[in-house]
């Protein structure tokens, strides 16, 4: 499939589910009234009720100098202008007894997705809602430790933080206004609070909007490759930061960190592909990481890496 047909889709209003990889080049789309013979599970800014489990994942991460040396090319890379803000991720070895649908079964998030038996993402993060011909988008960079002193007090006044975020509300101001008008920052730096299995985490997220014009529908496909990757997982200036990201990283995000959504016939609703596990044949894979700055210290980087393995 590919976004013209998405175009095609939505002219007709054919309601569907999108799945999409890192870097746009794999799309696949189930028409939902199809989607109960496609071994797809989804969930889509559901509203859950919290219900707690006795499951946990036990991590065996990559080793912090390995993480450092990475961090590094990034540091210099940013010194010499060629990115201001890059997300950096890494692959981390997990082991739980769970199934992939008893994984996706037990987690709580607002957008869950279990995908054939390849991989599951259960995604606090939104990356594109249209509905009434305005788009939104609630961009998430920073993130605390729930349980420390002053927690929100702490994140908020963080100027490293403050500088990674404003430049990610950048950024995707400056995407939605490639396909909308009269674009604003109708809410900037709030804290959301995030259930990560034996802890909860604070991030730090903006609602930004735009307007469409009444065709939209026609234009889903268009308007999705326009604002792909997302720019919360990539960094800025985009196309030059996710070559970085292809030369550092090690390994290929394939769907991590894409997106995923439904569109009804009438609304859009899609999430960022982040808390992330994939089916390997040598077992399971957990992909996460975070956003690097001039400021970002290794060791903070590496640990906020870690804290994002869990199930909720």
């Amino acid at each position: 499939m590919s976004f013209e047909e998405l175009n095609k889709l939505g002219s007709q209003r054919i309601a569907f589910l999108f799945v999409c990889d890192f870097k746009a080049q794999n799309i696949e789309v189930v028409p939902l009234k199809d989607i109960q013979n496609s071994d797809i599970s989804y969930a889509i800014n559901e509203n859950y009720a919290l219900h707690t489990h006795p499951h946990a994942l036990k991590k065996i991460p990559v080793p912090f100098v390995e993480y450092e040396k990475k961090f590094l090319k990034i540091i210099e890379k940013i010194k010499s202008g060629e990115t201001y803000l890059l997300n950096l991720t890494q692959q981390t070895k997990i082991k739980t007894d769970l199934s992939l649908d008893e994984i996706y079964n037990c987690a709580n998030a607002h957008y869950k997705l279990k995908y054939k038996e390849k991989f599951v993402c259960f995604s606090p993060e939104t990356f594109i809602k249209i509905q009434n011909n305005t788009i939104h988008t609630y961009p998430m960079k920073g993130t605390i430790d729930a349980s420390l002193a002053n927690a929100k007090e702490q994140i908020l006044a963080n100027e490293k933080e403050m500088a990674e975020h404003v430049m990610v509300v950048d950024l995707l101001r400056n995407d939605l206004s490639i396909v909308s008008t009269h674009v604003e920052v109708e809410k900037f730096r709030f804290i959301k609070q995030i259930e990560a299995g034996d802890k909860n985490l604070l991030q730090v997220v903006s609602h930004i909007s735009g307007r469409l014009n009444d065709d939209w529908h026609s234009e889903i496909g268009s308007i999705l490759k326009s604002l792909l990757p997302a720019g919360s997982i990539s960094g800025a200036p985009k196309r030059k930061t996710v070559q970085i990201i292809e030369e550092t990283e090690g390994y290929e995000r394939g769907f991590f960190s894409g997106v995923f959504g439904v569109y009804d016939g009438k609304s859009l609703d899609s999430g960022v592909m982040i808390r992330f596990i994939e089916k390997t044949e040598d077992g399971y894979i957990y992909k996460s990481g975070g956003g690097i700055t001039l400021d970002s210290d290794a060791q903070s980087e590496y640990n906020e890496l870690l804290d994002k393995i869990y199930l909720p």
